[in-house]
């Protein structure tokens, strides 16, 4: 005996789980693999049957069907209570930047909606109606894309819609990107014999030198204690980085003490000649002004480089100070050479992280391996010391050019 087949008030045949209500509209009803049921609603019976394509595909595919309602900020939420394995002020940094820029109206936004162009759109408008760098949207990306990633994992969605976003606004935004230069070695000559001066900026001579000369990066220089240097063997062991950063939950901004991220990061480093009587200088300045470190950061104390008040140094600090030191440089160049100013040379805007590639480039300039460059300047990945060897030489392929039509001009009798 035949079974008669639902049909709608147009006397079409209705599949299995399709329903018209009572209203008219349609619903389609289906059980999920742990058995419990679902339904989707639409105006007609055409809407309807496209959107049981879309429920199949999630079935065959994993998709859980209740990632109808979940939005991003429902993943966040999980993402920070599974999140495990990175540096506390990492964390906190990755919190801070989705609680300011994703959670408030981008973060309502629903999963199972989201686009490509979507995240695309909002790092757009993150860029120019926020007017953020594109370093800050950087950030904000690293987090996105994590939480989102844990959405595919857990079956909420099928690809994640950050995968290369940041790429194409990289990409879109080359032209504003503006990348740290190195000082020149003429620059370099007059910062260091500006700091040579007596006066009031000679006391910061002995950081900005071994931050010059080594090439270590702010963190690693501003944690240095006495014990991690050894002036007769002339050797700077790098075992820890200082850290200035919101703890969260209120605790406001404190230092604190990471190991490195990476075992490249934990190394031993040689004293040139001018490092070493930088921390002789420093050691001299603190015993004749009586200062000694007073403060102990997780277990670490006797730090080298300190305030008037014993307490440690830390970026912003030392930014300002550089920024004092160059305007004054600028003016005493100025006053010094005021009838040859088309041919003055001043030191351009820099920050602490300019002396490290500053370093790296004489390093370039002195034909120093790549290998050893990497070694010394404590990068996990060889590209990263590649890109800044690349950069850095230029205008020394130039000079290498010159000499070699040199070579061949007097080898040649020409002159």
């Amino acid at each position: 005996m035949a079974v008669e087949r639902r049909k709608d008030s147009k006397n079409r045949v209705l599949k299995e789980g399709e329903y018209q209500r009572a209203n008219g509209t349609f619903e389609y009803k289906w059980r999920d693999r742990r058995g419990n049921r679902h339904s989707v609603y639409a105006k007609t019976l055409q809407e309807l049957r496209e959107k049981e394509v879309d429920v199949l595909r999630d079935v065959l595919d994993g998709i859980r069907p209740e990632n109808c309602k979940l939005t991003i900020n429902d993943l966040y939420e999980n993402w920070v209570r599974l999140k495990r394995g990175l540096k506390d002020n990492t964390f906190q940094n990755y919190q801070y930047m989705y609680r300011q820029y994703v959670q408030p109206d981008f973060g309502r936004s629903k999963i199972v909606e989201l686009k490509r162009s979507d995240i695309r759109a909002f790092y757009n408008h993150l860029k120019d109606e926020c007017h953020l760098k594109t370093s800050t949207v950087d950030c904000v990306h690293t987090v996105m894309h994590q939480v989102l990633e844990l959405g595919v994992e857990d079956g909420y969605i099928r690809y994640n819609p950050a995968d290369n976003a940041l790429k194409e606004l990289k990409r879109a935004h080359a032209n504003d990107t503006v990348k740290r230069k190195a000082l020149t070695l003429e620059e370099q000559e007059i910062f260091e014999n500006f700091l040579r001066q007596p006066g009031e900026f000679n006391k910061w001579y002995p950081i900005f030198t071994v931050m010059l000369w080594t090439g270590m990066r702010v963190g690693e220089v501003t944690g240095l204690r006495w014990c991690d240097i050894d002036l007769e063997k002339e050797k700077i062991d790098i075992n820890h980085t200082l850290v200035y950063y919101d703890k969260g939950q209120n605790k406001g901004l404190s230092f604190a003490v990471n190991t490195p991220k990476t075992k490249s990061g934990r190394r031993v480093i040689d004293m040139l000649p001018q490092v070493k009587e930088a921390f002789l200088q420093e050691k001299r300045n603190q015993e004749e002004f009586g200062i000694k470190c007073t403060v102990t950061i997780d277990g670490y104390t006797d730090f080298i480089f300190i305030n008037r008040y014993g307490g440690t140094q830390h970026q912003g600090t030392l930014n300002k100070a550089l920024r004092r030191i160059i305007r004054d440089c600028n003016y005493a160049l100025m006053d010094a050479n005021s009838g040859d100013s088309d041919n003055l040379v001043l030191l351009p805007k820099f920050s602490n992280h300019s002396l490290r590639h500053t370093f790296t480039t004489r390093m370039c300039e002195a034909g120093v391996k790549v290998k050893a460059m990497q070694d010394i300047l404590g990068h996990a990945d060889s590209r990263t010391t590649m890109d800044i060897y690349a950069e850095a030489t230029p205008d020394l392929k130039r000079e290498e050019m010159n000499r070699l039509g040199a070579y061949f001009s007097k080898g040649s009798g020409q002159t």
